[in-house]
This record gives C-alpha cells, sequence and structure tokens, in this order.
C-alpha cells in the first residue's frame, strides 16, 4: 500500500485489492486510468487499470452520487481517475470482487478520439506510440514479466553469491570481433582533424583514439571474475547490424556472468540452472500474465514452459548434432555438414522433433566462434556451448575461456584483430591466469520466448532498430 499525500487515504494497488480477501467489505482507495464505462438506467459500470496486474476492477457508479450526471458525461476511455469506495463480492460472474464508488475524482482527463479505445491494435501500430502501449493489457503483462526476470536474474546469481558488476557501455574492444559497433565520437563529423596520411585523426577525439557503444560487457567481466572469482553483468549492448527481423535489435541487453576455476561442463550446469530457476520463478509469480499470454498470443504457452521444468536438458556435441541432422533428410534451407553454423531452422529440428525438449550443444568448430573461446585437444574445435529450447532455437550461448597467453596471442592474430587493443586483456593471462568460462543471454530474446510474442521490438520499453529511434 502506499499513503496518498493528498489526503489520509491509503491508495491500494488493484493486484492487492483481488488477491487480499481481508480487503473485502472495507472502504479503499484506488487510483488508475478508465479502461471503459457503461452507463445503465441507474448506475453505470467503470472499469478501471492501474499497471499492477492484467485485469481491471470494476468500480460500480450509483446514480444517488452527488456527482454522477457530471461524471458520467465527462469521463472518457484513458482518463485518470481516483476512486474512493467499499470493497464487495461482485454479484456477477466476470469478476469476483468490485468497488461501490462513494467518491470519485478526475485527476486528468483523455479526449474522446484518444488513441487506445477498447478495440484491437496492431502491434505494428502500437510501436508508433510506444509511449503509450503500455497502457494496453498486452504490453503491461510483457513488462511485468520483463521485471520477474529482471528480479528473478538477480535473485539467482546473487543466491549463489555471485557479484553484480557494472561493465562500460562506451570501449574501444571489439568483443565479438565482428565490427558492428556503433562509433562514438566527439569530432566535427563536417570538418574532422586528419593526421599526415590523410585519415581521420582521432588523437584529438574526446577519448583520444576510436571508441564504441559495448556488444558485450564479457571481456571486462573476465577481469573481474579473475579477482572476484563469480561475477554477473546485466546491461544495456548496441550491434550497429543492419537487420530487420523480428529477432534482432540495435540495443538489447545482456546477462553475462563469469566464473574462475570453472570449465565447459560447469558453464553448462549454470545456464541449465539459470533458465529452469527463471521459468519457475514465472510460472509461481506471474500467473495472470502467462495466462493472459497463452490465451490471446501464443496457445500452449504454459504447456511449452512447464515441459522445460519437466524434461532433462539433453548434452549432444556439435559432431553428433550434425550427424542428426544429416540423417534426418528434412527439408532444410540451408545444407547440413561439418563446419556450418547452425541455423534457427537446424536448432529448432533438434529440439522440438528430435529431443522433443532443450538442448546443450557442445564443442563447436574453432573457425565458426569467437577468438577468447578455449581451443579444444583435437586442434578443430572450441569449448563452447548454445543452450538451445523449442520454439527459438538458441538463447543461451557460451563457453570455456582460453587461459593460455600463447594460445590466445596466436588465436588474435589469426583472426586479423589489433592485438594492442587487447594487451590489457592478454594481461590476464600474464598474471595468475586460471581457467574460467561465463555465457551470454539476450534478455530480450528471454522475454520473447516466455511471452510467446513474435516480435522482439515488442518485449523492450522503447525499441532501437534500423531507422527507428523515436522516443
Amino acid at each position: 500500500m502506499l499513503r496518498d499525500t493528498e489526503n489520509t487515504y491509503k491508495r491500494i494497488k488493484i493486484k492487492e485489492l483481488k488477491t487480499d480477501s481481508s480487503l473485502i467489505d472495507q472502504e479503499v482507495t484506488v487510483k488508475g486510468w478508465v479502461r471503459t464505462l457503461r452507463l445503465q438506467k441507474a448506475f453505470a459500470f467503470m472499469e478501471v487499470n492501474d499497471g499492477s496486474t492484467v485485469s481491471n476492477i470494476q468500480v460500480v457508479l450509483n446514480n444517488s452520487l452527488s456527482c454522477y450526471e457530471e461524471l458520467t458525461q465527462t469521463i472518457q476511455t484513458g482518463a485518470c481517475v481516483r476512486v474512493v469506495g467499499s470493497l464487495v463480492s461482485s454479484l456477477g460472474g466476470k469478476q469476483a470482487v468490485e468497488i461501490q464508488a462513494k467518491e470519485v475524482e478526475i485527476l486528468g482527463n483523455a479526449p474522446a478520439d484518444f488513441v487506445l479505445q477498447k478495440k484491437r491494435h496492431s502491434f505494428e501500430f502500437l510501436r508508433t506510440i510506444a509511449h503509450l502501449r503500455p497502457r494496453t493489457n498486452t504490453f503491461g503483462a510483457v513488462m511485468r514479466v520483463r521485471n520477474s526476470l529482471a528480479f528473478a536474474t538477480h535473485k539467482f546469481f546473487q543466491e549463489r553469491d555471485f557479484l553484480y558488476l557494472n561493465t562500460p557501455i562506451i570501449t574501444s574492444s571489439d568483443c565479438e570481433g565482428a565490427g558492428e559497433m556503433f562509433a562514438v565520437s566527439t569530432l566535427d563529423l563536417e570538418n574532422p582533424p586528419k593526421n599526415e596520411s590523410g585519415k581521420i585523426d582521432f588523437t584529438q577525439d574526446f577519448f583520444g583514439k576510436k571508441s564504441y557503444l559495448t556488444v558485450s560487457g564479457q571481456l571486462n567481466g573476465e577481469a573481474y571474475a579473475l579477482a572476484l572469482s563469480d561475477i554477473y553483468t546485466f546491461g544495456p549492448t548496441f550491434r550497429a547490424e543492419n537487420s530487420n527481423t523480428s529477432r534482432h535489435l540495435a540495443e538489447f541487453w545482456m546477462i553475462e556472468p563469469e566464473m574462475a576455476f570453472a570449465d565447459l561442463k560447469d558453464d553448462m550446469d549454470l545456464a541449465d540452472d539459470y533458465l529452469k530457476y527463471l521459468i519457475e520463478y514465472l510460472l509461481n509469480h506471474n500467473t495472470e500474465d502467462l495466462e493472459f499470454f497463452n490465451s490471446f498470443i501464443s496457445n500452449g504457452l504454459l504447456e511449452k514452459l512447464s515441459h522445460i521444468l519437466e524434461t532433462p536438458t539433453v548434452r549432444v556435441s556439435y559432431t553428433e548434432a550434425i550427424s542428426i541432422l544429416e540423417k534426418a533428410n528434412a527439408p532444410f534451407v540451408f545444407p547440413v555438414k561439418w563446419g556450418i553454423d547452425l541455423q534457427s531452422e537446424h536448432e529448432r529440428f533438434l529440439t522440438e522433433v528430435h529431443f522433443k525438449g532443450p538442448a546443450i550443444v557442445y564443442n563447436y568448430p574453432k573457425e565458426i566462434k569467437s577468438f577468447y573461446m578455449r581451443r579444444n585437444n583435437d586442434e578443430k574445435t572450441v569449448a563452447a556451448m548454445d543452450l538451445l529450447v523449442p520454439g527459438i532455437g538458441e538463447l543461451i550461448g557460451g563457453s570455456q575461456r582460453e587461459e593460455r597467453l600463447e594460445v590466445l596471442e596466436q588465436t588474435i592474430r589469426n583472426q586479423g584483430l589489433d592485438i594492442e587493443n587487447y594487451d590489457w586483456y592478454l594481461d590476464l593471462r600474464r598474471y595468475g591466469s586460471a581457467p574460467h568460462a561465463g555465457f551470454g543471454l539476450g534478455f530480450e530474446r528471454l522475454v520473447q520466448y516466455t511471452t510467446g510474442m513474435e516480435n522482439i521490438r515488442d518485449v523492450i520499453p522503447f525499441p532501437r532498430y534500423p531507422q527507428h529511434a523515436l522516443f
């Protein structure tokens, strides 16, 4: 409950009104936004939502209220109101409780043409009003699930004595080595300073060198894991990838734990435990939201999430996975052979058709993985793993990190990266190197998976993607 600064009443959230039976027959104060107003002969029904739950509270306005006529002629869908009244058991079958209003105040009205009337709007349209879409049932539920997943993430790692680390957003290192990074500069773009060779002189820039928005906090996380043992990051990351798909964003959030004294098996164990912990938390704490998604967004969602909890996660090597796919005789768009990077269709076949549940694929070819992954003794593969789930494919990707200085130096050179930019990273191998491992999980992809939302642009408050940086 929150004490109302305007009067002595206590504001109670609708979620609490619907779950705390001790409040029945008590006088309560609610504040929220009007979803609908239905007029009858002697009374009116007003549906109010405050964002605490997907369902509304029904407020009964009796015509004996001194302000009844003025209210019913004035209140519009979208208006913000304060309601004082008695919480009573409802005679209607659609709700367990309702409020018999004694006092109603319009805190902020809305025009009759308010864009969010009681009708369905396409998600594409709602993206154009991203500042208003959280008032819809779908996006309110998405944000509550997102909040729970964030809270459960911290809870999971804190319970295991991981330290929460804030890694930098501005960096000079390309963790993935892909070069798809947003540049950060204060130079005059129309007239940048030039050096003797005629190239842009970045020594005169704010940071004195080329700088970018980070694609990952992993490298910085490794530095602290190799001092504090177990850490995790949870922050924004950026990819300047010109991709207009339902699975990509230019700005998104990543969760990246790093563990010292850990190998690939430890990494797989942590990833599996983490995912199941989150799903169990949601099933226990966001039941109403998940039921909403199951009914209106993704039929079978609850069964899918429960199946992840109930089904052991299979672990299979990349080589074994390729053999399974080759023998499948399935009409894959991307041909299967050893050495390819598994595509979504391959990952979904493994989880949905072959294993019928989650799977971890490990020991990938070194040519398709990043420079920091530990080379295996076969000289062909690296100690990397991906956790795959039905319906989406890869959800978590991780590896044991290369702790051997000479091997890491050679790999950086072989991949054509500027070794000087990674000198500090190599120091971690020069001074007290230790085996360590970690993984990364794209938070929005997790929200997308657990809600059944089809487009990743609909599971982040204000999406950033090519040609779109509104709000």
